[in-house]
């Protein structure tokens, strides 16, 4: 059976944003809860649906995954056909057969790691070679200040679930076996929410501004992504929160190129500073220097200073550093005078024993 497009589940596109999945799968999950829509059997099925589609989309790791053609499996799909992570199929038989011998409520939630979250920094090249503490904010769901992260309106508290009697979990008989699965009325949670919460719909969480300052190490460069724990997603029931990952965008210099570890420099020569050789200054990250430029040194010619380049990221304590390469450049001027002219013409009759490519032509040449 073809699997459905998890984007059109919720109906939406992959261009949208976290933010609006979010919103599109509450406003369907509201439509379709079977608290709303007693005994029909289709809303159930669609918010089975919804609530599937949602745990893979909303989800930063399993959205990548399922983007990039990923599959998700667990005998056969989630509810209604969507596909799921088998881990996610393992957490519920764990907690079907070990809830009880563990001493808790069989169903009761299990303590669940908050996500990931990324955010970019702009820095300029500088600042990404000596490092900085850059402010960051941040959109993170915390506890609903009207409802304190109950879901239910003020005044009132969630039931218990009249369908599991408070279990989180269906159970049926099949032959020598019982099979488990998360109750259908309320989701495993074990409570019905009879009137929701107006300020965060149901479910508790609202989007809260978190401001933070972040250390970015020296050594950083374009894409490099500085992780920050337990600065993500709180975790809920007691799980420990997510991790934050500071992706750095750094602006380009107008006079290094960074390739790797190190960086790049184009250096250019005069024709007699090539052909006679020179002692030319160059500049350095720190400072400048000054190279020795052999006679004759071929145009793309590249000299190296070591250990002066860019400090390298995952060093410890002991900062080590990237090298600098020197590429040689010969500037041709594209105008003469007619003295300049006149001197290169008598320079070219004495060079090269005559003309450099008579060899071109020999009769030993291939043909």
């Amino acid at each position: 059976m073809a699997q459905p497009d998890l984007y059109k589940v919720l109906g939406v596109d992959k261009k949208t944003s976290a933010a609006e999945i979010k919103k599109a799968y509450r406003k369907l999950a509201r439509e379709n809860h079977p608290d709303q829509n007693p005994g029909d059997e289709a809303a159930e099925e669609r918010f089975k649906q919804v609530s599937a589609a949602y745990d893979i989309l909303g989800d930063p790791e399993k959205r990548k995954q399922y983007d990039s053609g990923g599959m998700f499996s667990g005998g056969g799909g989630g509810p209604g056909g969507v596909p799921f992570d088998a881990s996610s199929f393992g957490d519920i038989f764990s907690s079907f057969f070990g809830g009880e011998q563990q001493g808790g409520r069989a169903g009761r939630p299990r303590p669940a790691r908050g996500r990931d979250l990324e955010t970019e920094v702009r820095l300029s090249f500088d600042q990404s070679l000596a490092g900085i503490q850059v402010p960051v904010t941040l959109s993170i769901p915390g506890a609903c200040g009207s409802c304190h992260g109950t879901g239910a309106a003020p005044g009132t508290s969630p039931k218990v679930c009249s369908s599991c009697q408070g279990r989180g979990i269906d159970s049926q008989g099949q032959g020598l076996f019982s099979i488990s699965q998360p109750c259908s009325r309320c989701q495993g949670s074990g409570t019905i929410i009879e009137d929701p919460c107006r300020s965060c719909g149901g479910s508790g969480q609202v989007e809260k501004t978190k401001r933070l300052k972040v250390n970015i190490p020296a050594g950083v460069k374009e894409g490099s992504r500085v992780r920050i724990a337990g600065r993500g997603e709180p975790g809920s029931n007691g799980g420990p929160d997510g991790d934050l990952y500071v992706v750095t965008r750094v602006a380009p210099s107008s006079i290094f190129r960074r390739k790797g570890d190190n960086v790049e420099v184009e250096v250019p020569l005069t024709v007699p500073e090539q052909l006679l050789g020179a002692e030319v200054e160059v500049p350095t990250l720190d400072g400048r220097k000054t190279l020795r430029v052999p006679p004759g040194t071929r145009s793309g010619s590249v000299q190296r200073l070591r250990g002066e380049g860019p400090p390298r990221l995952g060093a410890g304590k002991k900062q080590t550093r990237g090298d600098i390469h020197y590429r040689f450049v010969v500037d041709v001027p594209s105008e003469l005078t007619e003295e300049q002219s006149e001197l290169v013409g008598k320079l070219s009759e004495t060079m090269n024993g005559g003309d450099p490519r008579a060899k071109l032509f020999s009769s030993s040449g291939d043909k």
